[in-house]
């Protein structure tokens, strides 16, 4: 680890939070049979597999996992998912994501799935830095911090949790 680095969440409280949301989502939820978990590639799509665990876990929801990949360079919304539409149409949709800065993934994000009815889409992040210039809300939030524009939110995520931390630098 690098001098300029603080270490803001470790394992446990990553966990802690992913808990903690994955109850959230089952109380928004309550009487759906199924959802979709809607993963940015890469990080959010690793956070969503983490949440599909607890839920299975806590309760009989089906959770459905779709993986939205996004060019995040271009000015315009391109994007891919790795299941056809007929998946996520008329379900609840959650967006998950590791970190919200400025709003843009999220909003590309949910782009993908403006044109298929829905009944709702929700959305999730583990970080919020509070540094929207995107109209974008998060429904549900491991950790909200105000950051100065030069730090970054360093997110360090496998999908079985070994080597999770979160970093300021």
């Amino acid at each position: 680890m690098a001098e300029s680095q603080l270490l803001i969440l470790d394992k446990k409280q990553i966990q802690q939070k992913i808990n903690r949301i994955a109850y959230q989502i089952l109380e928004d939820n309550l009487n759906e049979k199924e959802v979709v978990l809607a993963g940015i590639w890469d990080r959010g799509y690793k956070l969503a597999l983490r949440l599909k665990k607890v839920l299975t876990k806590i309760s009989d929801i089906k959770v459905i996992m779709l993986k939205v990949e996004l060019d995040r360079v271009s000015t315009k919304l391109i994007a891919s998912t790795d299941l056809d539409e007929s998946y996520w149409k008329n379900k609840v949709i959650i967006l998950v994501d590791d970190v919200l800065n400025s709003g843009k993934t999220l909003a590309y994000g949910l782009g993908v799935f403006l044109n298929t009815p829905h009944k709702k889409i929700r959305t999730v992040v583990l970080v919020d830095r509070s540094h929207k210039i995107f109209p974008i809300a998060t429904d549900f939030v491991g950790l909200q911090m105000a950051t100065v524009l030069k730090e970054h939110v360093d997110v360090i995520m496998d999908v079985e949790g070994e080597e999770d931390r979160v970093y300021l630098s």
